[in-house]
């Protein structure tokens, strides 16, 4: 009989305690390889000033993320008994968190957002037509999560069976607990966040997730999926306020000596109202040191001598269409909301101030018309709730003529004039369009060779550049076109008709930011210029010709001025808009656009009181009472 000697005992327990620390330095080495790789990818790059200028500053937010991820993983391994499963899981949810925002900051200029992902349905929908370029580091993360997946299968948990259970269920316990306080106490405590010196940016959120990390940024933004109400929002302020601005607007002149509610005896109080909204639009031919085979904007250059023009300030870039026209047709701005979230999916969810609701109420047929599927970005739900009576989607077209895979702009015309010629009765109409065919993604390949826009003279821009560039300008001479097509129409249409015509935002072209960079139309590196969201806008009607230049307002402007230049009485919210462009024309995505056009961070006493009193009508109208309803005007 074999004996067993007084050394096996301790033996065992050698292993045990060695599988132990293996175990709990596998436990803490792989949430911090991944809290590497996701910054890493994020950023592009762990170098230059990311230790200095970034963890440094700001060291918990950075703590606090890599807690987050160790704590995940140690609830995971221990209540599964499975180190492979802890390591699958917390791979995917620190490199795909990482990647998306890359890959949005690379297309949008925001980071990955918690209501991003209500957006999935509509980002599946556009998935197809998007070119994504893989980074060499999401290729290296790849091969690392692959290599500790792998090694990870071979580790066991270093329990003694007849304590396993309780050992594993107090560690499970003990980590789920602090991963919960960690949330809870801090991430979704705005005062513990400032605490530790993590303090929300909401207008620079790509600025706000370098300072402190993703999983540190995209946990904090959490604290704002509610709406606060104003500080001093209450039935007397709001009234109060009404008041001051009925008070001012009965004095009031037309903010443009030149416009035709400043000339005309009687202005047209009914004429019909088409907006356009033209995908990606703006004149290309702004940036210096390129030629083109041909002019790219004929018509819009020669609409400016008959007709208002200058240039919308846009909240968006390189994507976030809704939140441009959710400015226009409403007047409120994305600038009070949550950064990044999305009015349609997450705040018209119920009937809404809207001037397509307010021109019901006044008599009009409401259409609305857009080149994509209704349900992208919710528009099927919204507009009911906007006022609008009808809405003509991509499934409602008839073999529609086609540009590289969407409804073309001149379908698009086409369908708008149709409308206007198959009313039924007398009543106005109101159109809002949507367009889709200068959609990104960009390349010359999209467009017959003989049908291409040709660039003529560059400042040595890359072969990518200059293919997805000649793309976009076709586009754009082909918007143009269209445009041209709908003016002439109208031109010669009994009915007083006003068409306003801008375009959403800005796109990425080409390279990065090359194109922008070397044309020196931002300087290199300024990524979130503000002159990357400033869209050609045209104002034009077929009762009113001067040529007036409106200078830059903000989309949540457009409606408004669209009215006072034609002398169309205005609800009350546009009274107070079109009363606060004498003290700045924008306040968008913490950027102020002053009245002669400059650009500041800051805002005056003044600005600061306007921008306020802005949100608390917005705010009473939106998530409010709303007592505006209930206002009677005084006699």
């Amino acid at each position: 009989m074999q004996q067993i000697g007084p050394g096996a005992q301790p033996t065992r327990f050698a292993k045990l305690r060695a599988s132990f620390w293996l175990s709990a330095v596998w436990s803490v080495l792989v949430p911090t390889v991944f809290f590497v790789t996701m910054e890493w990818i994020h950023r592009g790059t762990l170098g230059g000033d990311f230790w200095s200028a970034r963890v440094q500053p700001h060291p918990w937010g950075f703590i606090f993320e890599w807690l987050f991820l160790v704590l995940l993983y140690v609830f995971i391994s221990q209540l599964s008994g499975l180190h492979w499963l802890a390591t699958l899981l917390t791979g995917i949810i620190s490199n795909v968190p990482g990647t998306v925002t890359y890959f949005k900051l690379e297309m949008r200029g925001e980071p990955f957002l918690p209501w991003d992902i209500t957006q999935v349905g509509d980002f599946a929908g556009v998935a197809g037509k998007v070119e994504l370029d893989i980074q060499p580091t999401m290729l290296w993360t790849l091969a690392i999560f692959l290599v500790l997946l792998a090694a990870s299968c071979f580790l066991r948990m270093p329990y003694r069976k007849e304590t396993r259970w309780r050992w594993r269920i107090g560690s499970a316990a003990v980590s789920g607990f602090l991963w919960c306080l960690l949330v809870f106490g801090v991430y979704l405590n705005a005062s513990m966040c400032e605490f530790f010196g993590i303090y929300s940016d909401m207008w620079m959120q790509d600025r706000y997730y370098k300072n402190y990390g993703v999983i540190t940024g995209f946990m904090t933004n959490l604290q704002v999926l509610d709406i606060e109400a104003p500080e001093n929002y209450s039935e007397k302020s709001v009234l109060e306020l009404a008041a001051r601005v009925e008070e001012t607007a009965e004095t009031a002149k037309p903010l443009y000596k030149e416009s035709y509610a400043a000339t005309a005896d009687a202005p047209e109080q009914r004429p019909n109202i088409i907006f356009v909204m033209n995908e990606s639009f703006w004149d290309a031919s702004r940036l210096e040191g390129i030629s083109y085979d041909r002019e790219l904007t004929p018509n819009l250059t020669a609409l400016k001598n008959e007709a208002a023009y200058g240039y919308c300030y846009t909240p968006s870039f390189g994507g976030g269409t809704c939140d441009v026209e959710f400015e226009a047709l409403t007047g409120f701005s994305v600038e009070h909301l949550p950064a990044g979230s999305k009015p349609y999916q997450q705040h018209v969810t119920h009937d809404m101030f809207s001037l397509p609701q307010y021109l019901r109420a006044q008599g009009y047929d409401t259409l609305a018309v857009h080149g994509y599927y209704r349900k992208f970005w919710s528009r099927n739900t919204a507009y009911p709730y906007l006022g609008f009576n009808e809405f003509i989607a991509a499934e409602d077209f008839v073999n529609p003529h086609t540009r590289r895979g969407f409804i073309s702009d001149a379908a698009m015309t086409q369908r708008i004039i149709e409308e206007y010629e198959a009313r039924d009765g007398g009543a106005p109409l109101f159109i809002h369009a949507v367009t889709m065919q200068n959609h990104t993604t960009y390349d010359a390949s999209r467009y017959a060779a003989d049908e291409l826009v040709k660039i003529t003279e560059h400042p040595g821009l890359s072969t990518q550049t200059l293919s997805q560039l000649q793309d976009f300008a076709t586009g754009v001479y082909e918007a143009d076109a269209a445009l041209g097509a709908l003016v002439d129409y109208f031109r010669n249409v009994d009915e007083p008709t006003i068409i306003v015509f801008w375009g959403d935002h800005f796109n990425p072209v080409g390279k990065g930011y090359e194109l922008f960079e070397k044309t020196g139309y931002i300087e290199k590196g300024d990524t979130g210029s503000p002159d990357l969201h400033r869209t050609d806008l045209m104002i034009w009607s077929n009762y009113g010709g001067a040529s007036i230049d409106l200078g830059t307002i903000a989309a949540y402007d457009i409606s408004p001025v669209m009215m006072d230049l034609y002398g169309l009485e205005k609800p009350l919210l546009f009274e107070y808009l079109t009363d606060s462009l004498s003290v700045m024309r924008a306040r968008t995505r913490g950027v102020t656009v002053e009245t002669d056009g400059s650009f500041s961070e800051e805002m005056t006493e003044v600005q600061r009181q306007c921008y306020d009193g802005h949100w608390l009508l917005q705010y009473d109208l939106m998530f409010g009472k709303p007592y505006l309803e209930d206002y009677t005007p005084q006699e």
